[in-house]
């Protein structure tokens, strides 16, 4: 039996395409949370101020090309560098998740003396969560039910909301009004719109922040909507 060749995929492409492999000792490391410290004149120490994200988090893949390294090294370079912004990272030590990163041009190959294998670090720089692919799934809701977080942290939904009235979790009321037929609401990026065109103007909260879906059991209180379709978008670091 071979040995398993460890690959990651980007923008929906598996990099073994481009005869890419990998290994993990990148893929373990975790993001840093933001501290404000506080001193106080007179009094030993420090308060600590903590805000409420994590910062970004470079992952760096040890990555190997076996054979027609000129030409892998070439392709592979053209292939990222033609998708800015933010893409879908997978790997396989990973299957089940995924990050959001993108790639920012840089790479110092070693090669093989006649050009046919080389190994190189391959670093993209992410978002903090490590999405969970089961996060993705719809939960349709036509009345009050509840949802469980399965991690440890909260997590900010994306809602299609049919209908005016009211959606309450996470201790914060999102009160729709005169939406025909839907509204998408972003928990995560803070925004209201009906495919693509802002209707943030359509939406009021009961507190300054957009909710979030706890750990643990959520209670999710519909009234008056027709109905909340709803993707959590689980993560953990």
């Amino acid at each position: 039996m071979g040995i398993m060749r460890q690959t990651v995929s980007f923008a929906g492409v598996d990099l073994s395409t481009y005869g890419v492999y990998i290994s993990g000792s990148g893929v373990f490391d975790a993001p840093e949370r933001v501290y404000d410290p506080i001193t106080i004149p007179g009094r030993n120490g420090a308060l600590l101020g903590i805000e409420n994200r994590l910062e970004n988090i470079e992952l760096t893949y040890p990555a190997f090309v076996y054979a027609n390294f000129r030409k892998a090294i070439s392709d592979l370079k053209s292939f990222l560098l033609s998708h800015p912004g933010y893409q879908e990272i997978t790997d396989t030590y990973y299957p089940e998740e995924y990050r959001m990163g993108y790639y920012a041009g840089g790479l110092a190959p070693e090669m093989t003396q006649r050009l046919e294998a080389g190994n190189f670090d391959l670093t993209f720089n992410c978002k903090p969560q490590r999405y969970l692919k089961a996060g993705r799934t719809v939960t349709t809701m036509t009345a009050t039910g509840t949802l469980y977080n399965p991690t440890d942290f909260p997590a900010r939904p994306l809602l299609r909301v049919y209908g005016s009235g009211t959606i309450t979790f996470g201790g914060v009321t999102i009160t729709v009004t005169g939406v025909s037929p839907y509204i998408d609401i972003d928990c995560e990026l803070m925004d209201a719109y009906y495919q693509g065109e802002s209707r943030n103007d359509k939406i009021s909260l009961s507190a300054n922040d957009f909710p979030a879906l706890i750990p643990g059991l959520n209670t999710v209180t519909l009234s008056g909507v027709t109905s909340v379709e709803i993707t959590p978008r689980w993560w953990r670091v």
